[in-house]
Formats: C-alpha cells, sequence, structure tokens
C-alpha cells in the first residue's frame, strides 16, 4: 500500500480531512493517550469509486492490551468524579461534535456511502444522546426499598462496571459508538473503541475530538481510547477479562459466538445484531402516509440501516394500489454520489455487498419470486466505478426462505395477508425481532399490535416506518437480534453494578423472614 494509490477523492475534499486532522498516509489507528500503530495499513475506500481516500497504521493485539490497561487507569480517575461534573465534560463533548458536524458528516457520507443529510443526522444523533446523558448526571438514581425489619433501611446502589468495549458497524460509524460512549461515561467507565475495518477515518477524526475536549479538563485522553484494526482485535476485546461490558453490532452469526465468549468468561454484553423488520399496512390506514414511509424505510441508507424494511405486509384489498404507487416512486428515486444534490441512495459500501445484492435477486427468481422493479448493478455510465445497485420491490410468498433471511442490500420483499392475525403472524415468522411498524387507523387493531399478542420486535411502531429511532427510547431487538438495549430509557443500568444495600441503625440485629437463633 502506497500513498500513490490515494487518489482524487482525498484531494478533492482535502479542507474536511485537514480540518479534522486527517492525513494521506501514516494516520495513526490507536488512541490510548498517545496516537500509535502497530499493526497492518489500512485503506479507507470511497464506495462511489472504489478509489483509496487515505491509509491508516491500524492496532495489533499488543496494542490493545496496552490500550486496556491505560483505559483501566483513566476510569480510576474519572470514577471518583462527582457525576453532574462528568456531564459538564460531555457537554463539552457535545460542543465540539457541533462544531464539527457538518466536516464529521461529510466524512460519513465519504467513507460510509450514506448521502449527505443522513451523514449529518448520525452525528446528530451523537448530539443528542450527549445531550440526554447530561440530563442523566442530574437524575440517575437508585431505589429505597421498605426493610421488613425494624431500624433497617435498604436501598439500591449504581456504580461503574470499569471498562466498556465498542464493536461499531460500517453502516453507523459514529451515532452506535455515540449511544455506548455517552452512556458508559456518565455512569463512570472508561471506553475502548474498535470501529469497523471499513469506516477507519470516522473514528480517528471522533476520538480527536473527544482527545482535545478530554485534555481541556485535565483529564487523561485514554478515557476514550481506540483501536483500530480487523478480526483479531475484535476477539481480543471479546475475550479480555479487562472488558467489563462489551457492546457488539454486527451479524447474528458474530454476535452469537461474541455472546459466547463474553459469557464464558461471566462477562457482560450488549448485543445489537440482525433485523429482518416488516412494516403491516392495512386497508383503513392512511395510503399515501403509508407510501412515503415505505420509500424511506427501504432505500434509505441504501438499505444499509439495521431498521431496514425488509418485509412489506400488504392487506389484499389495497395491494395492487400501493404497489403501484410504490412503483412510480421507485422510478424516480435518484441514485449516485451521496454528496451530490438530490441524491436518495447512494452506494453500497463495498463490492462484496454488491455481490449479496446479486445473490438475494437470483434467490427470488429461483423460488418463484417476481421483479416488479429495479433489480439491476449499474455498471455503466459515472456510476461504472461505484458499488451501485438499482432499489428493487420484489413480490413473494410469506413462506419463502428468502423473506426469512435478511440481506443488507436496499430490496424489499411485498406480499399479502387477509386478516390482522396473519399479518401479526408473518411478521413475527423470522428469527430476528427488532424493528416493526403497522399502518391503521384503527384503535382496536393498534393495541392489539402493541399487546401481548402482537408484534415480538423490540421496536413496535404505529403509522411510522421501522427506522428513525429517536434516542429516548431504548434502542434493540429480541430472539436473534440478540436482546441488547442501548440509547434511552433505562438502558444506562446496563453500564452499572448493581448493588442491593442494607443498612442496620437500630443497635439490635433482627433477622429476615422473622428467624431466630435464640
Amino acid at each position: 500500500m502506497t500513498s500513490a494509490r490515494c487518489l482524487s477523492t482525498f484531494d478533492k475534499h482535502r479542507e474536511i480531512f485537514e480540518q479534522l486532522g486527517i492525513d494521506k498516509t501514516n494516520n495513526k489507528g490507536v488512541f490510548d493517550g498517545e496516537w500509535k500503530g502497530s499493526g497492518s495499513i489500512m485503506p479507507s475506500i470511497n464506495p462511489v469509486n472504489n478509489e483509496v481516500m487515505a491509509e491508516v497504521v491500524t492496532g495489533s493485539t499488543d496494542d490493545l492490551n496496552t490500550a486496556l490497561d491505560r483505559v483501566a487507569e483513566a476510569q480510576k480517575i474519572w470514577r471518583e468524579m462527582p457525576v453532574p461534573k462528568r456531564g459538564q465534560v460531555l457537554l463539552a463533548m457535545r460542543d465540539a461534535l457541533v462544531k464539527n458536524l457538518y466536516p464529521l458528516g461529510k466524512l460519513v457520507a465519504l467513507e460510509m456511502g450514506k448521502i449527505l443529510p443522513e451523514g449529518v443526522g448520525e452525528v446528530q444523533e451523537y448530539v443528542d444522546i450527549l445531550e440526554y446523558a447530561l440530563g442523566l448526571s442530574r437524575t440517575l438514581s437508585g431505589a429505597l426499598i421498605p426493610s421488613e425489619r425494624p431500624g433497617h433501611v435498604m436501598l439500591e446502589t449504581w456504580n461503574p462496571l470499569g471498562t466498556v468495549g465498542v464493536i461499531s458497524a460500517f453502516n453507523f460509524p459514529v451515532a452506535v459508538y455515540g449511544w455506548n460512549s455517552a452512556l458508559a461515561l456518565v455512569t463512570g467507565n472508561g471506553v475502548l473503541w474498535k470501529p469497523a475495518p471499513t469506516t477507519p477515518l470516522t473514528s480517528i477524526a471522533v476520538t480527536r475530538l473527544l482527545e482535545r475536549t478530554l485534555r481541556d479538563h485535565q483529564l487523561p485522553p485514554a478515557l476514550c481510547s481506540l483501536v483500530t484494526g480487523g478480526t483479531e482485535v475484535g476477539a481480543g476485546l471479546a475475550q479480555d477479562k479487562r472488558v467489563n461490558l462489551l457492546s457488539f453490532t454486527g451479524s447474528t452469526n458474530v454476535g452469537r459466538k461474541v455472546g459466547q465468549v463474553v459469557q464464558g468468561r461471566f462477562g457482560k454484553s450488549i448485543l445489537e445484531l440482525g433485523g429482518n423488520n416488516a412494516i403491516i399496512v392495512m386497508e383503513d390506514c392512511d395510503l399515501d402516509l403509508a407510501a412515503r414511509a415505505i420509500l424511506f424505510a427501504a432505500v434509505g441508507t441504501a438499505g444499509q440501516r439495521c431498521t431496514t424494511t425488509r418485509r412489506l405486509i400488504v392487506q389484499e384489498s389495497i395491494y395492487d394500489t400501493l404497489i403501484e404507487r410504490l412503483v412510480k416512486a421507485y422510478a424516480q428515486v435518484k441514485v449516485g454520489d451521496p454528496l451530490d444534490e438530490g441524491v436518495l441512495c447512494g452506494p453500497l459500501h463495498t463490492k462484496d455487498a454488491v455481490g449479496v445484492y446479486e445473490q438475494a435477486l437470483d434467490k427470488v427468481r429461483q423460488q418463484g419470486g417476481e421483479i416488479l422493479i429495479g433489480g439491476q448493478v449499474l455498471k455503466d455510465g459515472p456510476l461504472s466505478q461505484g458499488n451501485f445497485v438499482a432499489p428493487t420491490l420484489t413480490k413473494v410468498t410469506p413462506d419463502m426462505d428468502i423473506v426469512k433471511n435478511e440481506a443488507f442490500v436496499p430490496i424489499l420483499h411485498t406480499m399479502t395477508f387477509k386478516t390482522l392475525d396473519e399479518a401479526i403472524a408473518i411478521n413475527n415468522n423470522v428469527a430476528q425481532g427488532l424493528s416493526s411498524s403497522i399502518f391503521t387507523n384503527n384503535p382496536s387493531t393498534i393495541f392489539k399490535w402493541i399487546g401481548p399478542a402482537g408484534s415480538d420486535c423490540g421496536i413496535i411502531n404505529v403509522n411510522i416506518p421501522t427506522n428513525g429511532a429517536e434516542i429516548g427510547g431504548a434502542f434493540g431487538g429480541e430472539k436473534e437480534t440478540g436482546g441488547g438495549r442501548e440509547s434511552g430509557s433505562d438502558s444506562w443500568k446496563q453500564y452499572c453494578r448493581r448493588g442491593t444495600c442494607t443498612i442496620n441503625y437500630s443497635g439490635a440485629l433482627p433477622l429476615a423472614q422473622g428467624i431466630n437463633f435464640g
């Protein structure tokens, strides 16, 4: 790998890269209080043209070992800081991100491939969770529990675990780390980040901002450490007992292995895995509202969100009408460079993803499905050098294998149903359980959908799409989605060591359950 491979993309956007501290070569991909890297050189590739934008010297398992020690040392200082003072540091981190909102958003678009408004929106999500954590810094609380013994009081304590490891995915190279980092920090932990191998520049840029903030507050910058690299670094995080909690976002297959390794050493894990999300459309719904939501949910981020809609379950009486509208809408979707104005669908992140797209369509045909629109890899003209595909609608039946396995590409499988019970059964009849939505104006349908006989997913929406979760609620899913919860609600408790404390101030020793030893 040589600097000669770093072609026009870097030079074209040099101002953004330099503002964020990114060079063409020799970007150090390890930070544990100082920038270093003893691993191999990793390219950052622009999915628009598959050019190398810049190069990163990655971390090794030795770097990981050192970083874990330094995070632990820094955390001992951080955990003693009063929680409201931690909140002030998080506020400063928030301000640093706001000042760099557009440059970071543009870097996300360049390196990941999502359109610029989504890139900026992702950085905003990190800003939002830092504001949420600032609020928590004044409101974190336990419980006071009535004791059955006279002269006794029971209460709960929530103390930091120590070190939180974060393995983030390529599709949200900022927000997923932000969710975990903000909550881990406000609860008194140190953080070590292992980003996706294909988005190293974004992680370096974010960590540089955090470094400056920590130094400004006379805090050890190793508190927010970074080790870029491949599977050996991720495996090291999963295996190491110094990692008290590991948050992993990725595929179900890898997440299953990660969970087993972490549980094998009695560590804690937060798993955010596959989705295979569905939207149900009832005949009594606002069809215009549903059509707009479906387009965004299926095509946004080129189908590379964990909450992307993969299955569209439509009541028979309105199927033809809705599909006609969607086909017209799909025909108007502009595919192209995510930085270009008017583009709604950027490239897939890698060439391998294009292969997944082609294989999924082959399976649709083999299993008797029909392609309604799309279905092409865009190999001609100005898009020929990138990873561009046409957003696709298919018509299938719920029993086809292709429907039960998620492909991380912009393919939406459509199918029909007769009754609400049938629709709910179709929604639930997959191994994953992340996000689900229903479009209806019937109150009884709504309350059945969100009740015990309704959706079995962790995210259950009504008259909004499957994607676009707010940070105020807990984010995560059931079944092979992993069961983890991040972001809002009481997700902060996962980053804590919970203690039940009983205090005897009576001077006597009454025992629980009325036991008397004489």
